[in-house]
């Protein structure tokens, strides 16, 4: 997506040898730039002052001192992988160069091509599209937009789209070739989810097929070698992080409770340690809330000796506006003297790469994460609190050295980060269920899954549950092909078995009440359930409780917010 950076001299500050070289040629897809315009060539306005601030700070950026070297590799090739350890700025900036350098028009005037940059989770999709669109001084959902489950923000004007995985997964759909994008960049790759792994496979397909196609595999660690391997010998380009070293504090003895030991530590460090923000991983939103509302209560009891607090919890769920607040300063001391504010930030693993957040100069990593498990035997998927693998607590120490040197509080011991931690996360298509991914991949032509590209092929028998249960719910026929059935059901971005439920509703006349189900499903579970009120919870949780089960449980719980809405202010 050609967007020119446009100041005195152009997004690409100096017009050195190497650009020139670049504009003068003008081939392959990379278009030449126009340097002199202060006005801004996606909106027609001109460049606000903020524009040029931000400018000032991007080019501090590791990434921007090899932006010309990125492109000429681009160029001259159909497929990069790019290494960049986490706040190199190769989220927010890439995409951008890439923007500025590719000609992105097309001969229907009305829409241009656009840029594809994949997020594996929907926080870090919508936090990075808004600070980009701010970086290149647009407005949000217009040239610059994010795609999620159930949101797209997106117009015909957009050029740089930042989306789910799984979102461009189903875009595949009904768009085999990805024919409106020119570039596609898989960010976050090291985190191998599943609709990554999907992609790798499929977009090898696409490039054999679409030369005009580019695509930039981006990674935070250095298994970018396997990476290479599978994309034919890719080039690799390595960004270097700006870190600042980090002191890693290992526990003399295993901690019983990993909750209340990250709370103290996080009291400990308040009192007793220099200003920086703190960053603390959780597992999970009980536990995050719960540990927020405990150290707020601990910081409020320390009186006057220590300087004000701000806990900002940090999840998926959480609304987009809450999310921003991880990024807001710490409060300023209560005192023009007294001791500095310290902002607490208590994240799940979705600030480990995917949210960069500065000032953290201490962090606290108890050791753990919610992964998806799969059993394929008695076809039950958990989400279960796992040790996380050394090149995870790698990235999460890495955060405390971003602006200055930190310190990283590791609640375990030494001896079992060097032998109980796995060398690398391991890849969700080998411990999760297959049977969406069977269908989305049935769906998009590709019948002989056997042979299929996997960067890890997943065990057959989960292959073959997959294919079992696809088949017992009429979307395959006995012959593995796809049912007229099966089409709907891949059009739902819903597990199979919610997609027939939905789909075959009407003959029982109540698609009203499964749809309402079937939403109340997709979302996060409405009881809650704090530690210090558990029995209250549970004598409310069994007002709505029907005897047979959770699905009809969950329709009295929204039939009674139906009743009562009528008093409530929706919008308080």
């Amino acid at each position: 997506m050609g967007t020119e950076r446009k100041r005195k001299v152009s997004l690409f500050d100096v017009v050195d040898e190497t650009s020139a070289k670049i504009s003068k040629s003008n081939g392959g897809g990379i278009a030449a730039m126009n340097v002199n315009s202060s006005i801004n060539k996606w909106n027609g306005r001109p460049y606000s002052q903020r524009y040029y601030e931000i400018l000032e700070k991007r080019k501090t950026l590791p990434v921007w001192q090899q932006k010309e070297e990125f492109l000429q590799v681009l160029k001259a090739n159909q497929t990069l992988i790019l290494v960049g350890e986490t706040g190199s700025g190769k989220t927010t900036q890439i995409p951008q160069f890439v923007l500025d350098a590719v000609d992105i028009e097309t001969p229907d005037k009305r829409r241009k091509m656009m840029i594809a940059c994949t997020q594996p989770r929907r926080v870090a999709a919508m936090s990075v599209s808004r600070r980009v669109a701010e970086e290149m001084d647009v407005t949000i959902g217009e040239e610059v937009g994010y795609s999620i489950r159930f949101e797209d923000c997106s117009s015909a004007r957009t050029v740089l789209k930042y989306l789910t995985d799984g979102m461009l997964l189903r875009e595949a759909m009904t768009d085999p070739l990805l024919e409106r994008y020119k570039v596609i960049i898989l960010d976050e790759a090291h985190e191998r989810t599943l609709a990554t792994d999907v992609l790798f496979g499929l977009l090898k397909e696409v490039l054999k097929n679409r030369p005009d196609l580019k695509l930039v595999v981006m990674s935070a660690t250095l298994e970018a070698e396997k990476f290479q391997g599978y994309f034919n010998g890719a080039p690799l380009m390595k960004v270097p992080g700006r870190l600042h070293p980090v002191e890693i504090f290992y526990t003399q003895e295993p901690e019983r409770d990993y909750l209340e030991a990250a709370i103290r530590t996080v009291v400990q460090i308040h009192m007793c340690e220099p200003a920086g923000d703190i960053l603390v991983f959780l597992t999970g939103e009980e536990e995050i809330e719960d540990a927020c509302r405990k150290i707020t209560k601990e910081a409020g009891n320390m009186g006057d000796q220590v300087g004000p607090v701000k806990v900002v919890p940090l999840y998926s769920t959480l609304p987009p506006a809450m999310q921003q607040k991880i990024f807001e300063p710490a409060p300023p001391p209560v005192k023009e003297d007294g001791p500095p504010g310290r902002k607490i930030v208590v994240s799940t693993n979705i600030a480990e790469t995917s949210l960069t957040i500065d000032g953290i100069v201490y962090v606290i990593d108890p050791g753990f994460a919610k992964q998806k498990v799969y059993n394929p035997r008695v076809r039950v998927e958990s989400l279960l609190v796992s040790p996380i693998s050394k090149a995870s607590a790698h990235q999460r120490s890495g955060r405390a050295g971003r602006t200055q040197p930190g310190k990283c509080f590791r609640l375990y011991t030494e001896k079992s980060f060097n032998n109980d931690l796995q060398p690398q996360t391991y890849p969700e298509i080998l411990r999760s269920n297959l049977a969406n991914s069977v269908l989305t991949l049935k769906k998009l032509g590709i019948d002989d899954l056997v042979h299929f590209d996997f960067m890890d092929p997943p065990a057959p028998e989960t292959l073959m549950r997959a294919l079992e249960v696809l088949n017992y719910l009429g979307a395959l026929d006995d012959d593995g092909n796809l049912t007229k059935l099966g089409e709907i059901m891949s059009e739902f971005p819903l597990d199979p078995q919610m997609s027939k439920m939905l789909v075959v509703s009407s003959e029982f006349n109540c698609s009203n009440e499964i749809l309402s189900v079937a939403a109340m499903l997709s979302v996060p579970n409405c009881f809650v359930r704090p530690r210090e009120a558990q029995k209250a919870a549970d004598e409310a949780k069994a007002r709505f409780g029907h005897i047979d089960g959770d699905h009809l449980t969950l329709l009295n719980v929204y039939h009674a917010y139906k009743q009562n809405s009528k008093y409530l202010d929706p919008f308080p």
